[in-house]
């Protein structure tokens, strides 16, 4: 489980952080007007970044290597997107697929779709084989956006891409040369309740969800992380570096600079020797992080110029409570706006008044109540009813289901419903279940704690262990497999790794296996550790069995064989020691 080293919040911590927050006040205010909105007002995002266009005109909207594009011409651009988009048979109610790497046109798309009220379905690019073919078929898209550097993803399928068209970002931005690039009538038209995005995420099922982000969430996103939390200013520059399909990206930092019509500096990837470099080429004055990208900057030498940078604020998710103060007092950063949120989750926690090593508050109704550590579900005392924790417990993370903070839940109907959780404190309540644990700090505070039930966080991506399960049945020498994540100090998430039988006569192919793998998973999501055992509990689930594998990790074991992933090239080999200081300190695996 992860480390949380802060208990609690005092009234001293609310002391010191309130008065510095008089000038924020009209930007306080604006976010909490904006909870006002209901789902059925003619209010979406595609009409939030006409307005700023139209107010902020001149001003730089996205920069990328240095280069700006101004809210008027991004404005008009997304106009000519959404036109060729109409041109090619997309209707309102329809999805637009984008399968692309970090760049300005991705994110033009993204907003061409919403303007013209479809749905941007935003794929993962890391996704192949199988695993893109469920994902595409979720969508269904009238049109795939294809950015020709995302090119080996389609070229991993076995036959054509589920959409009626696959536009080249090429071919897109030439017909949009023709386009009239005046806004669309119907983007005054579209209500908050309509769908504005699919985002991806990993359950227990094995395959990706493909979890709906509805105007009206992401509209609450921009008035309580925008407005009330990240808190932009118009001369604010954010740097993002995390893929576009992530929602630290698409959701996080898209409402708060638009929330403060500021500018959007987009990273194409986050390399952490060319990190600062490139915060310098785009002159940024924030940026968001997933807390692995800001250890990997600490694993970096020291300098003298550390805090010689243009950095005053952080937004993200992560920031491990060890490394917090050294984080910030390293390079310098003034103020952390640490959030917790989750792509499908109806309410998030922002840390809203710089108190260190918290997730900060939420306005919405929440409870943090006991669980049961076998089922990873919420426990029900005598009564049949859920149990509250005390404060500086740590318990299940369950968010209310309200008009004001509806689940906006997943493509299948059926995972969405074995989310909530009915009835818990009264009759007729429901509430998400987030499948997080989180510690109870008071005063509306919370930390985040750690991840239950089959999913676990690798590099900031949900790793399903049901998916990676199956990459590894796909393997001619398997017999059969169990994966699950293991702790690494010093770093964040779990790391994956899998217990396996071989076949009859099979002897481990630690390259072969390793090369099975980066062809069916994403990079992310191929394990680490893989141990070799005689046998494996045959039960339904192998919980018992995880539980046991997860206590041993990748300790000493005289009855197994432990190999270590070298990356694609290297494949797995035999243990090594060191091989975990390499991992903590982001050099393996390599390739």
């Amino acid at each position: 489980m992860a480390v949380d080293a802060r208990q609690k919040i005092g009234v001293t911590d609310l002391a010191v952080a309130l008065p510095k927050m008089v000038t924020e006040v009209p930007s306080l205010l604006r976010g909490l007007a904006g909870f006002a909105r209901k789902p059925d007002h003619t209010v979406s995002i595609g009409s939030v970044f006409q307005d700023a266009a139209a107010k902020r005109g001149d001003h730089p909207f996205v920069r990328f290597e240095g280069v700006s594009t101004s809210y008027a011409d991004a404005n008009a651009l997304v106009n000519r997107y959404a036109r060729v988009f109409i041109d090619s048979g997309v209707k309102r109610g329809d999805v637009v697929g984008v399968l692309s790497k970090n760049r300005p046109e991705a994110l033009f798309a993204a907003l061409a779709a919403v303007k013209l009220g479809a749905t941007a379905g935003m794929l993962n690019y890391n996704q192949r084989g199988d695993v893109l073919a469920h994902s595409l078929g979720i969508l269904d898209a009238a049109v795939l956006v294809l950015d020709e550097d995302a090119q080996e993803a389609l070229d991993s399928l076995d036959g054509e891409p589920q959409a009626r068209t696959v536009l080249p970002l090429k071919e897109l931005t030439a017909r949009a040369d023709e386009q009239d690039a005046g806004n669309l009538a119907v983007t005054a038209e579209i209500q908050a309740k309509e769908k504005a995005f699919y985002i991806f995420t990993s359950g227990t099922t094995g395959m990706p969800k493909a979890s709906l982000m509805s105007h009206f969430r992401w509209l609450k996103s921009m008035s309580g992380l925008g407005s009330m939390g990240v808190r932009l200013r118009g001369d604010d520059v954010i740097y993002c570096c995390l893929p576009l399909y992530h929602n630290n990206a698409l959701t996080v930092t898209l409402s708060s600079v638009l929330a403060g019509g500021a500018t959007m500096a987009i990273g194409k990837q986050f390399s952490v020797s060319n990190f600062w470099a490139d915060v310098r080429v785009n002159k940024a004055t924030a940026f968001t992080y997933i807390g692995e990208l800001c250890r990997y900057l600490l694993t970096q030498p020291k300098k003298d110029s550390d805090r010689d940078n243009t950095i005053k604020l952080v937004v993200g998710n992560g920031l491990r409570p060890e490394i917090w103060e050294e984080f910030t007092e390293r390079f310098g950063i003034e103020r952390v706006a640490e959030f917790y949120g989750a792509s499908e989750c109806n309410i998030a926690f922002v840390n809203a008044l710089n108190v260190k090593k918290t997730a900060g508050v939420c306005p919405l109704p929440y409870a943090v109540v006991e669980y049961d550590e076998e089922s990873g579900k919420a426990k029900r005392g005598k009564n049949g009813k859920l149990q509250r924790v005390g404060t500086g417990e740590v318990g299940l993370l369950l968010s209310k289901v309200t008009d004001r903070a509806p689940f906006d839940g997943y493509s299948d109907d059926d995972a969405s419903e074995k989310k909530l959780v009915r009835d818990g404190f009264k009759d007729g309540d429901c509430w998400f279940d987030t499948g997080d644990l989180v510690r109870k700090q008071g005063w509306l505070h919370v930390a985040f704690v750690d991840r239950l039930g089959d999913t676990f966080r690798w590099k900031g991506e949900n790793v399903a262990t049901t998916q990676v399960e199956g990459a590894l049945g796909g393997h001619s020498s398997v017999d059969g497999a169990v994966v699950y994540g293991v702790d690494i100090d010093g770093t964040d998430g779990k790391a994956g790794m899998a217990a396996l039988t071989l076949r009859d006569g099979e002897s481990f192919d630690g390259k072969a296996v390793a090369e099975h793998l980066y062809d069916k998973l994403p990079a992310y999501a191929v394990p680490l550790f893989v141990r070799v055992v005689d046998s494996l509990e045959q039960t339904s689930t192998f919980k018992s069995q995880k539980v046991a594998l997860r206590k041993l990790g990748y300790g000493d074991d005289s009855d197994s064989e432990l190999y270590v992933l070298r990356g694609r090239s290297g494949g797995y080999d035999k243990a090594y020691d060191g091989y975990v200081d390499e991992v903590a300190a982001g050099k393996a695996p390599k390739g």
